[in-house]
């Protein structure tokens, strides 16, 4: 065992291994027996392939670079594909992510596309496609812009034409329901196809702010008719909804406080858990019913786990095996389930359950160590206490190196780290960036502040009107919790986060005095250019909900943004941003900059052509994990091997 200073510890998990291993499957799906999902490519530019595994246990892309199946509904996209058996085989149905039209594939042929490019806007967008080949359709939601500004589009349900021609004429698509809601996911047909269900919000409300479960019957020319609202509410947030093999409509409401099960209104298995979550991307399912009337339930408090619901008596019994968290991106076939599990000590990876037999098994994406696990990170939960005596959920994951040890009586840096949002949660999960600093001697804590998900709707109301400060507080307090209790330096501390996780990381620069220094990435920083324009049209009135309604309390939006109060910015920082970005543009970086300008404090800011709101390119990540471990090592006064050094100006 080597004695060496925290921060200076030889690590094999290098940026480039991390970035190797960043993104999960998703989007699984059964066609015919087989089971197809998306995977990411980091290093073929970022994009997301088809792999389909077939029914002997082989793998194969379905489609070669560039196809890219990834969709740019709401930007935050949602289920790209969807696939149909035929008697020539599978058809496949999906959007491809550069012209964001809809593309019909047969293998052994080349993709053709089924829907026209538009020149107004963003132009015309499309998800969750579900091929219909009785009806010679696929049905979907369309996402059309109608002017050049991002809050002028219309979403519907829709009905596209497989024969293709709809390609080169929008007039083919037929839209399957009058224009109602600003915001739709894609129909759910009935077991007997008489019936759709699918769920619609407006603005000012977030999907787990309040939705409406929506029914329609289908005529025989597949119109929709009675068109009624049968759940949901300004207050109620239905995230999901589906049918059961005998007609009945299951959804996931969270009326009592906890998104629980309901059978037509009744519910199924009453419990202060999750059976559901925040709906980022249209078509994620934390439920599905079985043919045998047993449903397919995510569940959980903090967590997600896979398990079998009983309808008839409320019981839950959980799939066995190392995975103690699992994404909404659940399918079924018959009795099989296909989930996306990890867990501390594995990566996400493709899981199949045997609702007969129980049996689990890893089927696709199968986790491998690309290094000894001894340099795995050991992560902790832990609760700590904020202000006013309130609960606070974190993930502490202490320096870990097999070899190595510091010097008796220092303490170790750790960076907490805020994540994205904020209407989310950090997932406990091996994660090979935060690897990336724990083997070399650097604590990471990741704060499920208030406003998080999973702990139910009073946990997540916490951050209503309270965002800058709730969420700034609940960090805080775990940052000074570990430097009291003496396992973090109290002069070694650092915040970090991107999107909704880089503004806590600013607001936090700005507001308290707690960090030595912050990254901060792809980051909302003036909350009133991005309250009034400067974002995209679905969270365009999020700040209503965080902060309140931008007409009565403009100075609230001022008071709290770091950009209006850059002058209260004295410790260093590192700000990374894409330039493709929509949702957080550069122009909030820059405005920053500007004010901060002279000012002496010491930073760097890079930018990555290409990349919008969130990183996938490879290169991109190792750029910015050696930058941000040579920003904390000058900051700090650590000595990482084998880093290059990040120049900082002031």
């Amino acid at each position: 065992m080597r004695t060496l200073s925290y921060g200076s510890w030889p690590s094999p998990v290098d940026a480039a291994l991390a970035a190797a291993h960043d993104g999960r499957p998703d989007d699984v799906g059964f066609v015919g027996d087989e089971v197809w999902w998306t995977a990411p490519r980091p290093t073929e530019g970022g994009r997301r392939t088809l792999v389909r595994r077939h029914a002997d246990g082989t793998e194969e892309p379905v489609l070669p670079a560039p196809w890219n199946v990834r969709s740019r509904v709401i930007e935050y996209g949602g289920r790209p594909w969807g696939a149909a058996t035929t008697d020539a085989g599978p058809l496949l149905v999906f959007v491809n992510f550069a012209d964001q039209r809809l593309y019909a594939f047969t293998p052994g042929d080349e993709p053709r596309p089924l829907t026209p490019l538009s020149p107004v806007g963003g132009g015309l967008r499309w998800v969750e496609p579900d091929p219909r080949p009785e009806r010679g359709e696929v049905w979907c939601v369309l996402e059309e812009f109608t002017g050049e500004g991002p809050t002028e589009l219309r979403r519907v349900p829709v009905a596209v034409p497989l024969d293709g021609s709809a390609a080169d004429d929008r007039g083919a698509v037929r839209e399957l329901t009058p224009e109602r809601h600003r915001f739709v996911t894609g129909p759910r047909l009935s077991p007997d196809g008489r019936r759709a269900a699918w769920l619609a919000w407006d603005h000012p409300r977030m999907p787990w702010d309040g939705t409406e479960l929506i029914v329609a019957d289908v005529g025989d020319e597949g119109t929709f008719q009675d068109v009624r609202t049968v759940a949901g509410g300004p207050e109620e947030s239905i995230a999901q909804a589906d049918w059961a093999p005998d007609g009945a409509l299951l959804y996931a409401s969270d009326r009592t406080g906890w998104w629980n099960l309901y059978r037509d209104g009744r519910p199924l298995c009453a419990r202060e858990e999750e059976f559901g979550g925040p709906l980022w991307k249209l078509g994620q399912r934390w439920f599905a019913p079985l043919d045998s009337g047993l449903v397919a339930v995510l569940h959980g408090r903090g967590a997600a786990v896979l398990g079998i619901l009983d309808p008839e008596t409320g019981d839950v019994v959980d799939a066995a095996g190392p995975w103690t968290e699992f994404a909404p991106a659940l399918a079924v076939h018959g009795e099989r389930v296909v989930g996306v599990g990890a867990g501390p000590h594995s990566g996400y990876e493709v899981v199949e359950l045997d609702a007969r037999t129980g049996r689990a098994r890893v089927i696709g994406a199968p986790h491998e160590d690309a290094v000894d696990p001894a340099y795995y990170p050991q992560p902790r939960i832990r609760t700590f206490t904020g202000p006013d005596g309130r609960e606070i959920h974190a993930h502490l994951y202490p320096p870990h190196h097999p070899d190595c040890r510091a010097p008796d009586g220092e303490l170790p840096p750790y960076v907490i780290w805020a994540h994205g949002g904020p209407t989310s949660r950090s997932p406990l999960v091996l994660d090979l960036e935060i690897a990336y600093f724990t083997s070399r001697g650097i604590g990471v804590a990741e704060v499920n502040y208030g406003g998080s998900s999973g702990h139910g709707r009073e946990y997540r109301n916490r951050l209503r009107e309270q965002w800058g400060v709730v969420d700034v507080e609940d960090c805080a307090a775990v940052a000074l919790a570990l430097a009291e209790e003496g396992t973090a330096d109290r002069e070694r501390l650092a915040v970090r986060g991107g999107s909704a996780g880089g503004w806590t990381s600013a607001a936090s620069l700005a507001t308290t005095d707690v960090y030595a220094c912050g990254t901060i990435i792809y980051p909302i920083l003036d909350l009133t250019g991005w309250g009034t324009g400067e974002t995209h049209d679905f969270e365009s009135r999020y700040l209503e909900g965080l902060i309140g309604p931008y007409a009565e309390v403009p100075e609230r939006y001022t008071e709290r943004s770091p950009a209006e109060h850059a002058e209260r910015v004295t410790a260093p920082f590192l700000l990374l941003q894409g330039l493709d970005d929509v949702i957080c543009p550069p122009v909030q970086c820059e405005r920053f900059l500007d004010r901060m300008a002279g000012r002496g404090v010491p930073h760097a800011y890079l930018t990555f052509e290409g990349e919008g709101h969130g990183f996938r390119r490879a290169e991109t990540m190792v750029r910015a994990l050696e930058a941000e471990l040579s920003f904390y090592a000058q900051i700090f006064g650590l000595t990482p091997p084998g880093v290059p050094t990040l120049e900082l100006t002031r």
